[in-house]
């Protein structure tokens, strides 16, 4: 096989690996790394290098690999934009951690989310406790929103810290 064909088709399957593991293993928090997630990456990366260009360190092997990455991300956001199915498949959706000041308990478990973590993003938000939280949404970012108050509505945002360690990854 033609060795630039063979790293167009090693990259994009590895790219492909990466979303699926990524979405199976849950880390839609990507904006909230910590130092332990950081490492996974970069040992990630590393392990999957020679699987992508195999034997060939040249400077045209990494160009083509990352550009062919490039391309398979373009080409898949525009994939999900355009089909339903495979944005459920791939992209997570909010979740609601308080409605109407009742805390969803099961999601919050579902999620790993302790009642510690929502009570210091309630703090955070400037609000004395979750019966004053209209909404509290875990977005898909990461970030825990809440919209609180009566009559006139408050939004902030809170960043969930990512509290994993090694074993959990």
């Amino acid at each position: 096989m033609n060795l630039y064909l063979d790293i167009i088709i090693r990259s994009v399957s590895v790219y492909f690996f990466m979303v699926i593991a990524l979405r199976i293993f849950g880390k839609r928090e990507l904006s909230q790394l910590n130092s332990a997630d950081i490492v996974l990456i970069l040992l990630i990366s590393n392990s999957v290098q020679n699987a992508m260009v195999g034997s060939d360190t040249s400077l045209e092997g990494g160009i083509i690999a990352a550009f062919v990455l490039f391309l398979t991300n373009f080409i898949l956001k525009k994939v999900i934009d355009k089909s339903p199915f495979i944005k459920e498949l791939v992209v997570s959706k909010p979740q609601v951690l308080i409605h109407n000041g009742k805390i969803e308990f099961k999601t919050l478990a579902k999620l790993s989310i302790t009642s510690d973590e929502l009570d210091e993003a309630i703090r955070e938000h400037g609000v004395e406790n979750y019966k004053a939280v209209k909404l509290a949404m875990l977005e898909i970012d990461g970030n825990i929103s809440i919209i609180s108050g009566e009559s006139a509505l408050k939004q902030t945002h809170h960043k969930r810290k990512i509290h994993k360690t090694l074993n959990e990854l």
